[in-house]
């Protein structure tokens, strides 16, 4: 399976409706195991980042992605959790010599979901389309990634906008960092396992003020919230054994933030690099290593569609810090039945930090479960 991952991608891009579903799903580690062509860079060490260029596409890497997560809020005080992401994965080292308009050398998707807390729903999209014929792409001059009229594009003052719609479903957002750039890991390496290069360069901006639009069913409703980007680029993360993941992103109250994620392995078990980073103004990033945290799970909630069962709300310690807290999705059934199926939703964060009471919101992944 993992060998052939590259080639259904390539299908599914061709072939499915790119607004649709894909209902044959991959597992995680499929697509982040796979072999690469030794050509393609490997993050093996840090190195130093350049903004705005490292906003925008690493083609000498096979995989990137740009991940917003948030949660936002209309005049009434509905909330809801959103997801716009894209993806690039390339098919091969070297462009195609294949003498036609439609040859791509990569492949592009994203997802875009919403869930109400009020109506206690979920609804998700998925597109894919081949970087080719203006139907998809990542530039950096000037910056910009797209789906077609699906959009993310920066300003040289690191201002943001997205721009998604589908069917009677639109988002509409301007996003301006009100936290500074974190770089996870070590430097901004962050290492998945002991191999060489099972590592990816990520970063992240934890808090974005967000204002927009939020257009369902010809409603139009004026929204605003916090943001959280996550931007990451590799060519191989997950080593044998390791099944998934799960990843939380917490902003609290307190003006702190934290993210962690929990590599699983196929016994269950954490594996040792996982790994975190917890930020607060006017202090350096702090990373956590893999015993530094624990995540308990307190429920579950088991999918009618696809029949797998998902944690649905924990309890988080970090020790170290003071810091306990339980995370709550607003909405449960936050399932992406898309090529590559996962869970991902946003969370109610109530707890305490050294002695003081702590709220907040965040974003959770579940992946090969």
């Amino acid at each position: 399976m993992r060998k052939l991952w590259p080639l259904l991608f390539l299908a599914l891009a061709s072939c499915a409706p790119s607004s649709e579903p894909v209902r044959a799903s991959l597992e995680v580690g499929d697509l982040l195991s796979a072999p690469a062509d030794p050509r393609f860079t490997r993050a093996l060490e840090p190195r130093e980042l350049a903004f705005p260029a490292d906003h925008g596409p690493h083609p000498e890497f096979q995989t990137e992605w740009w991940y917003f997560t948030g949660t936002l809020a209309d005049d009434t005080g509905r909330e809801y959790g959103y997801q716009l992401t894209f993806f690039r994965r390339a098919l091969a080292f070297e462009a195609p010599t294949l003498d036609s308009a439609w040859s791509a050398r990569d492949v592009f998707m994203a997802h875009f979901t919403l869930a109400d807390a009020s109506k206690d729903s979920f609804e998700a999209h998925e597109r894919f389309e081949r970087g080719a014929l203006g139907l998809a792409g990542a530039s950096a001059a000037p910056f910009g990634v797209w789906l077609r009229d699906w959009r993310l594009d920066i300003q040289s003052d690191g201002r943001m906008q997205l721009r998604a719609a589908e069917q009677d479903l639109a988002l509409d957002l301007a996003l301006e960092p009100s936290s500074a750039l974190v770089l996870q890991g070590e430097r901004g390496l962050s290492r998945k396992g002991a191999q060489p290069g099972n590592a990816s360069h990520y970063y992240s901006i934890p808090r974005m003020r967000s204002t927009g639009t939020l257009t369902r069913g010809g409603s139009r409703l004026a929204v605003r919230g916090e943001s959280w980007f996550d931007r990451e680029w590799s060519t191989s993360a997950l080593e044998e054994g390791q099944v998934g993941w799960d990843w939380f992103a917490l902003r609290l109250d307190d003006g702190s933030e934290l993210m962690l994620y929990r590599m699983r392995r196929a016994d269950g078990s954490a594996d040792p690099f996982s790994s975190g980073t917890f930020t607060r103004l006017g202090a350096d990033p702090r990373k956590l290593d893999s015993d530094d945290f624990r995540i308990t799970e307190l429920a579950r909630w088991t999918s009618p569609q696809s029949g797998a069962s998902y944690p649905s709300r924990w309890t988080l310690e970090v020790p170290s810090l003071g810091l306990t807290c339980t995370l709550t999705p607003l909405v449960e059934s936050c399932e992406l039945l898309a090529a590559v199926r996962y869970w991902e939703g946003a969370v109610r964060v109530e707890g305490s930090r050294s002695g003081s009471t702590v709220g907040g919101r965040g974003f959770v992944e579940l992946t090969g479960y």
